[in-house]
């Protein structure tokens, strides 16, 4: 189901409400794995016009949920906690590129990788994520 979203932005097909609103263009989807960029918009930013560490987290957050969907199991995940390092800061106008992995993928429990590059490729943050299963 991802693949159909490749090179879409998330603003005319995401089914998140937060996901539409960070806007981020799926480059890649394979199961267990996805890759897609976002561009750094002002109210991204902090007063020192450098990214958010919220919006850095948020945008982490959202597409390692987004992984989790390319196992194709019945539930839904939500993250029982989330690691980041920020390394380097992103500017407004940047466009930047999420990588994330499904690293371990349990009954209940799925473990998840993300990193972030800036445009020069340089990373920019990395973070873990335990995410649980759960049915509504």
């Amino acid at each position: 189901m991802l693949k159909d979203f490749i090179g879409k932005e998330a603003k005319d097909s995401s089914p998140s409400p937060f996901g539409r609103w960070l806007n981020g263009k799926l480059i890649s989807a394979e199961q267990g794995r996805l890759v897609a960029e976002f561009v750094i918009r002002e109210e991204m930013t902090n007063p020192a016009g450098i990214m958010h560490g919220g919006a850095i987290a948020a945008i982490i957050d959202e597409i390692i949920g987004m992984t989790t969907f390319s196992l194709g199991k019945k539930g839904f995940y939500v993250a029982v906690n989330l690691n980041v390092d920020f390394l380097r800061p992103g500017k407004k106008g940047e466009t930047i590129k999420a990588e994330t992995e499904i690293v371990r993928d349990g009954k209940s429990m799925a473990h998840a990788e993300c990193r972030i590059y800036n445009q020069e490729g340089k990373l920019m943050a990395k973070a873990a994520s335990n995410l649980a299963i759960v049915n509504f």
